[in-house]
């Protein structure tokens, strides 16, 4: 790979066009490029679990994608994977723009430090996770990469954030809910 620019790419993104919220990461990790679906690895796992906290089950899965759409490789210090270069991400920044501009969600997760920076600007995770900001109409929410390569949740506070987060998920998946049930219409007998 030279200056962002892969042999062979394969874009790893997954979820149905009819989803109102759009989770978005940093990039498809090994695993996710052995099968070709975005966490799939132990990311997913935890994903999983707080989007099951949030009250999103497991079939009723967001539409899930990436900063950059392929795997980078793994970091030269061999923990975790390589955080895509600005090269990369601004390949990618067009294809991350018109996919969300057709699926068209209502409510973004912003997951880690990249998807935060890209969307937000520059900064900190302790400002970002556990808030959740309107923009255009969308409603974005930062939380942590569920990676675990970080040990930024082993500060309680952090791991506080992170379950604020999760109720700002919450309550905007039942407001999505809600509003795709529309009125209810009682008949008189």
């Amino acid at each position: 790979m030279a200056a962002g620019y892969l042999e062979r790419a394969r874009p790893i993104v997954a979820g149905s066009i009819h989803d109102r919220i759009a989770i978005v990461g940093q990039a498809p990790g090994a695993v996710e490029l052995e099968v070709g679906v975005p966490f799939s690895g132990r990311s997913g796992i935890q994903l999983r679990r707080w989007l099951a906290d949030a009250g999103i089950d497991e079939a009723h899965l967001p539409y899930r994608t990436a900063i950059t759409k392929c795997f980078p490789g793994r970091s030269s210090t061999g923990a975790g994977d390589r955080r895509p270069s600005p090269g990369e991400i601004a390949l990618c920044a067009s294809w991350l723009e018109q996919e969300l501009a057709l699926l068209r969600p209502r409510v973004i997760l912003l997951l880690g430090g990249l998807a935060i920076e890209r969307f937000w600007g520059a900064i900190t995770l302790e400002r970002a996770v556990g808030t959740a900001r309107v923009i255009d109409g969308v409603t974005y929410i930062a939380l942590p990469h569920p990676s675990g390569a970080s040990r930024w949740l082993n500060d309680p506070a952090h791991r506080a954030l992170l379950r604020r987060g999760l109720s700002l998920l919450r309550l905007a998946a039942r407001r999505l809910d809600k509003a795709a049930s529309g009125p209810t219409i009682r008949s008189h007998s």
